[in-house]
């Protein structure tokens, strides 16, 4: 019986820290997890070169590696995989259905560890420079950047607040944004205008991002009103205008915020019983690589659980892979 005409006791959709943890515990706990990702698997990790912050690794470790050893850990208690685009889901019936192009999967549980997508600048070098000068995550990549310059570009809560971060370590944290006036909240607006470190550009736009073999030099910048241009002598930037996440597959099946995440209760609970979401497909605060997996964690006992408490006969057990009816 192939793992498309068997009904699989969870599926889960991601394979970044959230997915690949859920993986482990879920195979742990006997669900016999079958895992679909797409053709880059592991995440937002695999472009970040340095893991600084991610427990138990105290000279760090490379996003690429940390990613490949989760993923043999869920190997390791029989998770499969699975290669492909998810083109369709139904949520409104039980057992539920994915399909990948043509193919149609069944499941007693889904956990949807899609993730969030930052929203780039649109220049042609941006993710070639990830980890080199270029990063969506002043909490991840900060402590690099100790005693340099740096541009954060955005004029939101998030660019603020990853702006203040960045003075922790920064000589100096330059705000470009594309207005007049800052959108975000004026107790966060005034922190960063109190802050001797922070200096603004307004109504100007990064229109190129300057590199040598080494990583980033500088910005080139625009003035929107002027039409002055320059270059702007940097070490790195930070983008930071919001993310977008990974949720059309859900929307009018599950509950969604005003932003797209999926709304969760009690931990990983979505508004569809045996439907749980984990990392930062629900979670447009932390962002995380450990706050995804532990929230991976939690979705693989919640579906444990709603399994335990399914009726007898719908129940299924695990057999080389391929789940059969008890």
């Amino acid at each position: 019986m192939s793992a498309a005409e068997a009904i699989q006791e969870t599926i889960i959709l991601g394979s970044g820290p959230a997915g690949l943890t859920a993986a482990i515990y879920a195979g742990r706990g006997r669900c016999c997890p079958l895992l679909i990702h797409g053709r880059q698997p592991g995440g937002q990790l695999t472009t970040t070169t340095a893991v600084d912050n991610f427990p138990g690794f105290p000279q760090g470790v490379d996003g690429p590696e940390l990613m490949e050893n989760m993923r043999l850990q869920a190997e390791r208690f029989s998770t499969r995989f699975i290669e492909g685009e998810v083109s369709r889901v139904e949520l409104g019936e039980h057992p539920f259905k994915v399909w990948v192009g043509d193919e149609c999967y069944r499941c007693l549980t889904l956990i949807i560890a899609t993730g969030a997508s930052p929203r780039l600048l649109g220049l042609g070098n941006e993710e070639a420079l990830y980890g080199r000068g270029v990063s969506v995550c002043a909490t991840c990549d900060g402590f690099f950047y100790r005693d340099k310059e740096v541009v954060v570009v955005g004029g939101g809560d998030t660019a603020i607040e990853e702006a203040v971060f960045l003075t922790r370590f920064a000589r100096r944290v330059t705000i470009v944004h594309r207005r007049d006036e800052l959108r975000a909240t004026p107790v966060l607006a005034q922190r960063a205008f109190d802050n001797d470190r922070i200096a603004f550009r307004w109504d100007t736009v990064v229109s190129a991002i300057l590199s040598d073999k080494a990583g980033v030099t500088g910005l080139h910048l625009k003035n929107l009103k002027s039409g002055d241009e320059e270059d702007f002598p940097c070490d790195g930037v930070f983008i930071a205008i919001g993310h977008q996440p990974n949720t059309a597959l859900f929307s009018g099946q599950l509950d969604l915020d005003y932003e797209g995440y999926i709304s969760t209760r009690n931990g990983t609970e979505t508004s569809v019983p045996g439907v749980f979401a984990a990392g930062d497909v629900q979670d447009p605060i932390f962002r995380q690589a450990i706050t995804a997996a532990g929230s991976g964690c939690m979705a693989a006992i919640q579906a444990e659980r709603f399994l335990d408490d399914l009726p007898s006969e719908a129940q299924l057990s695990c057999h080389q892979g391929v789940c059969f009816k008890r």
